[in-house]
């Protein structure tokens, strides 16, 4: 008898990273990208039902980032609601700063002609209404930007029992950002992006955990599970084996702090309490820790086998750091792209930025 595993659907970031790494003579990588996109990957990666809804119209960049989802087997359903529209690209530029840490800078911008790349566009309410009998047995529904369609579709998940992820990375409309608060049941965000919520955890808001991610010093949460809010709690960061890339931790701890806590919807978040909380977000520590290791959002998942990852996670998370070999990368993941405002005699990202760094360095 089959198991029917937990479902997450998901809007806001979803984009094509072309990630360029500090070895200028190795190729662009292109992966799926974006908060949204890469929590749903890593959730489908560690064995759920990942549903990102998105308005891609089929365009070279749509085509790497459904490759790259179905791979790791995310349903591609939703992932064409109309209208559609040219696909988010974001340039990842990793390099090593005087002391020796990576550091990234993204640009919206073309390598090529210096165009704005596509920008993110979210779904129509029009399109919500089609998805909305799709979300009738989700277990979470996560959102990382704010918009009428998302919070439609939250509202739905939300009266279905599912759990309300929300992630957001800047300010928003404060009408849109209270009404978010009377649905999410679990919010997340950085320090560096956010200093703090207003009303957060106010009477009338739904949220039962918060979390305030803090880059190197670890993160910090609290929660309302005993109908009172708990003052603060701190878990300090897992130290990475070894450091190539922090872009994309965040996510990592995310997928983490859901897989472990909301499996079956709001059921399982509550019954989960604040044990339950502070062992998944350590685990989801561990996961960022663990990636950290690797150029990339998501660079582990395309460098060793998902045994491997589970191992020396749970290594991670009894304190043991061990060796890392390096995997070659397979090609398929770098492949070059054109930018849609560029003619079609330009090169490639992969080509032009080559070029430019050479020429920079």
């Amino acid at each position: 008898m089959s198991v029917r595993k937990p479902k997450i659907f998901g809007a806001g970031v979803i984009v094509l990273d072309l990630v360029v790494g500090p070895d200028l003579e190795a190729p662009v990588r292109c992966w799926t990208g974006g908060t949204c996109g890469n929590v749903l990957s890593i959730l489908a990666y560690l064995g759920w039902d990942a549903y990102p809804i998105a308005r891609m119209n089929g365009d070279m960049a749509s085509e790497l980032v459904r490759a790259d989802m179905e791979h790791w087997g995310v349903h591609l359903e939703w992932m064409e609601c109309s209208p559609t529209t040219h696909t988010p690209i974001i340039v990842q530029n990793l390099r090593r700063g005087r002391d020796g840490e990576p550091k990234h800078r993204f640009s919206w911008f073309c390598p090529n002609c210096g165009k704005r790349l596509p920008p993110v566009k979210m779904v129509t309410v029009g399109a919500s209404e089609k998805v909305k009998p799709a979300l009738a047995d989700a277990s979470v529904f996560f959102l990382d930007r704010l918009s009428r369609a998302n919070l439609i579709l939250a509202a739905e998940a939300a009266s279905r029992g599912a759990v309300v992820v929300f992630e957001p990375s800047s300010k928003a409309p404060e009408r849109y950002m209270s009404e978010a608060l009377t649905l999410a049941h679990v919010v997340k965000y950085a320090d560096e992006r956010l200093d703090g919520i207003p009303g957060i955890m106010a009477g009338g808001s739904a949220t039962l955990v918060e979390v305030q991610t803090r880059g190197g010093r670890g993160l910090r949460y609290r929660h309302r599970f005993d109908r009172r809010v708990s003052d603060w709690s701190y878990l300090e960061a897992i130290s990475a084996p070894r450091l190539a890339d922090t872009c994309g931790a965040g996510d990592w701890c995310t997928a983490g702090l859901i897989a472990e806590t909301a499996s079956g919807g709001l059921k399982s978040l509550r019954h989960a309490g604040a044990y339950g909380i502070r062992t998944a977000l350590r685990y989801g520590q561990a996961l960022a820790s663990w990636n950290c290791s690797f150029e990339g959002a998501r660079g582990s998942m395309y460098s060793v086998s998902k045994k491997e990852m589970e191992r020396h996670v749970d290594g991670l998370l009894r304190g043991e750091l061990d060796d890392i070999k390096d995997t070659p990368l397979n090609d398929h993941w770098t492949r070059s792209v054109t930018c849609p405002a560029c003619s079609s005699g330009q090169p490639g990202f992969g080509k032009a930025m080559g070029r430019r760094s050479k020429r920079m360095s």
